[in-house]
């Protein structure tokens, strides 16, 4: 795990973006509040000691958090207005994933993965998303779903195969929702007919996340709330300094009481919404039943994400809705949050039936 977290700790060289005088650079993220910030352990690296704090960090965790920080600052953050106005993901943010191990974070180092925790997943696609959703969501569909997917089901012959390429060089996609198939995944119309030693697929797809990057494909046919939690204190982030030092009737933004409490109710939300995911990632490493708890951390960061994007929009007032301030394409990411990987209705069905059954 050392080899692995010197690895995540290569250095890169600054990139920079042009932002409007009247808003703080944005050369890298805005400091966060000192409420979430990690603290790192007494003793040796561990995935957490029995009893301490959620937010308790293990040295390696710490290790990696530090490291994708500085990735998403200075080879993410200088190109997030470029790619969200071509609309495309930048090749160098791609090959610096692969190359500082982000898209292979738990996977065993045998296939050429990083050997980490799936903690560390968390907390990467976390950072990565502080700064842009996107390169987040393509992170988090590789290791959560694609190599989960590979790494569960597949055989050793097809992990050998497979995972390496995911591993170094191959960005996967999840091929899922249909035209009348999407959160019912029970309602697939493609079909798979084996025919001799392979499968011959017929159907149709759409939605399919990473499919412009993607080289390998997984197709469903019958036969991480850590973004969302990374996006909302990302936005957060930049717009509390923004508020403390905008002067209107004679004082700053930040000294209106009314405004005061709308963002101690946001940064509230963000912490239960961190303490949900965290602890559900927790359960996940520690084997134990977690589907409920990972509905629930979902569902809610998902909400929060929302909630904390358009106040931040009604904080900075024009200007955060102008394409020249990161807030407007947080506000925008934000949205696919309650619709995609479980639907926020769906998560609370989830929840309802393991209710039912606890009752």
């Amino acid at each position: 795990m050392e080899v692995a977290a010197v690895r995540l700790l290569r250095g890169s060289a600054l990139l920079r973006r042009n932002f409007p005088t009247c808003l703080p650079a944005w050369k890298s993220p805005p400091g966060a509040l000192r409420a979430s910030h990690s603290e790192a352990l007494l003793s040796p690296a561990g995935s957490g000691l029995p009893g301490a704090p959620l937010q308790t960090l293990s040295d390696e965790e710490l290790m990696i958090q530090s490291a994708v920080k500085k990735f998403a600052r200075e080879q993410v953050a200088p190109l997030v207005s470029t790619m969200d106005e071509n609309a495309k993901m930048e090749k160098s943010v791609i090959q610096g994933l692969f190359q500082q191990g982000f898209m292979a974070v738990d996977v065993d180092a045998k296939y050429g993965g990083t050997g980490a925790s799936f903690f560390s997943l968390v907390l990467v696609v976390e950072e990565l998303a502080k700064v842009d959703a996107s390169v987040a969501l393509i992170c988090d569909i590789q290791n959560t779903v694609v190599n989960g997917l590979v790494r569960k089901h597949g055989t050793e012959e097809q992990k050998a195969a497979y995972l390496s390429q995911l591993a170094t060089a191959k960005v996967g996609s999840f091929c899922l929702s249909e035209a009348g198939a999407g959160s019912d995944s029970f309602a697939l119309k493609t079909r798979a007919e084996k025919k001799g030693g392979h499968y011959v697929l017929n159907g149709s797809k759409m939605w399919i996340s990473s499919a412009r990057e993607a080289e390998l494909f997984l197709v469903m046919a019958n036969a991480d709330p850590g973004a969302m939690l990374g996006l909302a204190q990302g936005c957060f982030d930049y717009t509390v300094p923004y508020i403390k030092e905008r002067m209107q009737f004679g004082k700053r933004l930040f000294d209106f009481q009314g405004l005061q409490h709308q963002v101690a109710q946001v940064a509230t939300q963000l912490e239960a919404a961190r303490l949900l995911t965290y602890n559900a990632a927790r359960l996940v490493e520690a084997g134990k039943p977690f589907i409920k708890e990972a509905a629930m951390a979902k569902y809610y960061a998902s909400e929060v994400a929302g909630l904390t994007t358009s106040r931040c929009i009604d904080w900075m007032g024009g200007v955060g809705y102008t394409r020249n301030c990161p807030v407007e394409k947080y506000f925008r990411d934000a949205k696919i949050g309650t619709i995609y990987e479980g639907a926020s209705n769906i998560q609370l069905n989830t929840i309802g039936k393991h209710l039912d059954a606890a009752y």
